[in-house]
């Protein structure tokens, strides 16, 4: 789409006449189906008037509901609805499919995943999404382990091409979608176990993808979606495990960044980049990871407001820890969400209420998670605690209030304890 294409060109044509500090041309992508943190990121880029780009998964949002019960088109209204709540102009939205391919079904054989990922894919455009991630890099029942390159981009153009059919095919197609290609190493949403370094992937590597993909496309005679492809994911040595980050060291990515420099219209974008510094989130941008994805990151700051509401509520109605109790109570009941994540029986419950990878992101649609959640504010609501409680347990937003940014409504408290993740991001990247 338009404004994609023209932000990249825009990052790269700054890029080569600015000195190395500023803010370097960007966005954030906000990968979360929360309707807080959606709500907060759009009012947040509506006050700044700049584009907001939210993006769904492919295990979140697919034609089979996801774990999120919603299709494309139930994610479109939803996202569009909220953005017309919080004063958000249309054209600013960017709706986004992220790590779209056969991931929510690499159990099944290659075949019947990929016939399912391309009707997936074709559902997302239909629906309106334009800021496509073609990810075919799993490896389904049957395939080698790891999937060999060349399978992964023959693949992505599978995709592609349903992709370009499906936008063609739309009553009112507008915009053709723009394409972002790889992967990033380890698995999306935080690593499985404890990390002390990573590799970043080398400018070889990344050029061998980007040919790969290259050659494949123009076989397949898709030159002209080629030209739509504005991002590679790659590893620039960011990371996070269930307590620490792996920060981020531009001189470990320096070849890569001078590697992106030669591409015409590509840049890079940055998965994982959760929990990482404001400095070093503008130090990413500058280093052309000009695409800054944000997933746990955010609801990490979520779940941090609302532990800080249920102190509050403790402390002033005295009901307990009735939230905190219920979710952690819910998790253990059902632990399909973190079972292959949280296996050190030692640490559990600290790896339950407090992991990086926030797997408690899972459960806040949960019927007794929801209605927790509405009766701790209802009663915060009802009966306004001092704002000395505030200081104690939500210092920022105590400052907020007392500068009268925000009022002392639950709701308020909320949307700025869960946007303060995002702010960095929106400092990070000039629109």
């Amino acid at each position: 789409m338009k404004l994609m294409l023209d932000l990249v060109r825009r990052h790269k044509r700054v890029a080569a006449n600015r000195a190395d500090f500023g803010p370097a041309i960007g966005i954030p992508s906000v990968c979360s189906a929360h309707p807080v943190v959606i709500a907060a990121t759009l009012r947040e880029c509506a006050a700044q008037g700049r584009p907001a780009l939210i993006e769904a998964t492919s295990n979140q949002v697919n034609q089979d509901g996801g774990y999120t019960g919603m299709t494309p088109l139930d994610f479109r209204h939803y996202v569009t609805d909220l953005a017309a709540a919080e004063g958000l102009a249309p054209e600013l939205l960017v709706l986004g499919g992220d790590h779209l391919g056969p991931n929510a079904w690499r159990k099944l054989p290659a075949e019947t995943a990929m016939t399912k990922a391309e009707i997936m894919v074709a559902q997302y455009v239909a629906a309106g999404f334009r800021k496509i991630h073609l990810d075919c890099s799993m490896s389904c029942a049957g395939d080698p382990v790891p999937l060999p390159e060349p399978e992964i981009a023959a693949r992505a153009v599978r995709l592609c091409r349903a992709a370009e059919q499906a936008w063609r095919d739309a009553p009112d197609r507008g915009e053709p979608p723009v394409y972002v290609i790889g992967t990033e190493v380890p698995v999306p949403g935080g690593a499985h176990e404890d990390l002390t370094d990573l590799a970043v992937t080398s400018p070889e590597a990344a050029a061998s993808t980007l040919d790969l993909h290259r050659h494949a496309f123009a076989r397949a005679g898709l030159d002209l979606a080629w030209e739509r492809v504005i991002a590679m994911v790659v590893q620039p040595g960011v990371e996070f495990d269930h307590h620490k980050v792996i920060d981020y060291r531009p001189e470990k990515a320096r070849d890569l960044s001078t590697f992106i420099e030669t591409q015409p219209g590509l840049v890079f974008e940055a998965h994982s980049t959760d929990y990482q510094t404001p400095e070093r989130l503008a130090q990413l941008a500058r280093d052309h990871f000009a695409i800054l994805k944000v997933g746990p990151g955010v609801t990490f700051a979520l779940r941090e407001t609302l532990w800080a509401l249920a102190a509050v509520e403790r402390e002033w109605v005295g009901q307990g820890d009735g939230l905190v109790d219920t979710v952690l109570g819910v998790m253990r009941a059902e632990p399909e969400h973190w079972r292959g994540y949280y296996q050190d029986p030692a640490r559990l419950d600290v790896d339950l209420a407090y992991s990086l990878s926030d797997r408690i992101r899972y459960y806040w649609a949960h019927p007794a998670v929801r209605e927790a959640c509405r009766t701790m504010l209802a009663r915060l609501d009802a009966a306004p605690p001092p704002l000395t409680l505030l200081s104690q347990y939500l210092p920022r937003q105590y400052e907020a209030v007392r500068d009268g940014r925000i009022t002392t409504h639950t709701d308020a408290l909320l949307r700025d304890g869960t946007v303060q993740a995002l702010r960095p991001y929106l400092t990070a990247c000039a629109a």
